[in-house]
């Protein structure tokens, strides 16, 4: 006959296996955050080449397609060890299908490059092209994060998300820049839509600052981490204050390049720190769980001993207090199994409530994007327009984004 022991040793190893799926995840997030940097680097290269009619960069390019097969090639292996066998409770099917989407762009890039090599997309069908394969990779991360159990784990994955989507806009931003600079000729859309990545990344950030751990707030806030703003202010004035259609000076796409990739470059280190971090934190807690665990086993006897446990200790506010925590016991073995079962179920309590909290965020990003859906698919807008027309709305009713987009959602048969 199973006891209450039993069933609280088999709740640890759940706990166990559930952190341990985590750990796992934090590589798959680490590589597909690793694949991201690479793509947004050619994806730049690409508009400078494209720019300049495929008379510079060609060589810079080149060279930054190897690096990006090579982390590619590190993705494909790790995704291998992802069993698609049995599935991952509650978050299998769209984690599956997330990778699924992300494999058929990656079966498809070098169909892509063999576009822009003959220079038969322009610069912005390009970064478009780029910026849906870094969305999907996104979007596993975006699985990740939704599907973590653990609120400390989950917030780490949270911040990492939101900077990870950060540095995608900024990586747009670099792309647009570098098209525009190359051409030598400014565009009012092309204004608009740097206006726009700039407001982007700053949401993202402030999201960011709000859950990430202080280390990584220092880290980014360090002074070697901001250098590069300066300067990239000064040539973001120089392309969105110039008149529709006035001449640019073609030798800045250089400059622009280097200074949006010098803060690239600052943000993967912080996005590096969070990662190391993240797998840090599962390593941790899967020790401590399985310390945890270990020290159950001793327990069978003293319930076995006192089986009137549950009836003889005092209760206290949380539930029956264990005999002896008067003289101060704290040890995992002075502590009855009941008190243990108490713990575990206020301490999962706890982590639903976090959790909870954490979510919350995601799913509001998630109500937001799909009413942005639904409003470039009925009006034929651009993502920028869309999220524009979703805050002009949001100011004009004096209401959350969220809240504005979730009553778009809710008439979106009567739109259709």
């Amino acid at each position: 006959m199973k006891t209450g022991l039993d069933f609280l040793l088999a709740a640890k190893r759940c706990e166990i296996d559930g952190l341990q799926r985590l750990a796992f995840t934090a590589t798959l997030v680490d590589v597909s955050a690793r694949l991201v940097h690479q793509l947004q680097r050619e994806r730049g290269l690409t508009n400078l080449y494209l720019g300049s009619m495929g008379q510079r960069f060609v060589e810079a390019r080149a060279a930054q397609i190897g690096a990006s097969r090579q982390v590619e090639a590190e993705w494909r292996a790790q995704f291998e060890r992802v069993d698609t066998g049995t599935a991952q409770a509650g978050h299998g099917a769209r984690l599956f299908s997330r990778i699924a989407y992300v494999l058929q762009g990656l079966d498809g890039l070098d169909a892509l490059r063999g576009q822009l090599d003959a220079q038969a997309w322009d610069t912005d069908r390009a970064t478009e092209a780029y910026a849906r394969l870094v969305a999907a990779l996104l979007a596993v991360v975006f699985e990740a994060a939704d599907s973590a159990t653990d609120p400390e784990v989950s917030r780490r994955l949270v911040a990492l998300f939101n900077f990870i989507q950060g540095k995608e806009f900024a990586g747009q931003e670099r792309a647009v820049g570098a098209a525009l600079f190359a051409r030598g000729q400014s565009d009012s859309a092309g204004q608009q839509r740097l206006l726009h990545l700039i407001e982007s990344q700053e949401r993202c950030l402030e999201l960011f600052d709000s859950v990430a751990p202080p280390t990584a707030r220092a880290l980014w806030t360090a002074p070697h981490t901001s250098a590069p703003l300066a300067e990239l202010e000064r040539l973001r004035r120089v392309l969105y204050t110039a008149p529709h259609g006035a001449a640019l000076r073609p030798e800045l796409s250089q400059a622009w390049f280097d200074v949006c990739s010098a803060r690239m470059d600052a943000m993967k280190l912080v996005e590096d720190r969070l990662t190391a971090d993240l797998r840090a934190l599962c390593g941790e807690k899967i020790a401590q769980a399985q310390a945890e665990l270990a020290s159950f086993g001793a327990l069978s006897a003293q319930a076995a001993a006192d089986p009137l446990v549950f009836y003889l200790a005092p209760a206290g506010p949380n539930g029956p207090a264990a005999p002896g925590a008067a003289q101060g016991f704290s040890l995992p073995l002075d502590r009855s199994v009941l008190e243990l079962v108490h713990d575990q179920a206020r301490r999962l309590q706890a982590m639903g409530d976090e959790l909870e909290a954490v979510r919350a965020s995601l799913n509001e990003r998630r109500l937001i994007e799909r009413a942005k859906g639904l409003l470039m698919a009925h009006r034929q807008l651009s993502e920028a327009e869309a999220h524009k027309t979703l805050r002009q709305m949001a100011m004009n009713q004096n209401r959350r984004l969220v809240d504005v987009a979730e009553a778009l959602l809710s008439m979106a048969e009567v739109i259709k």
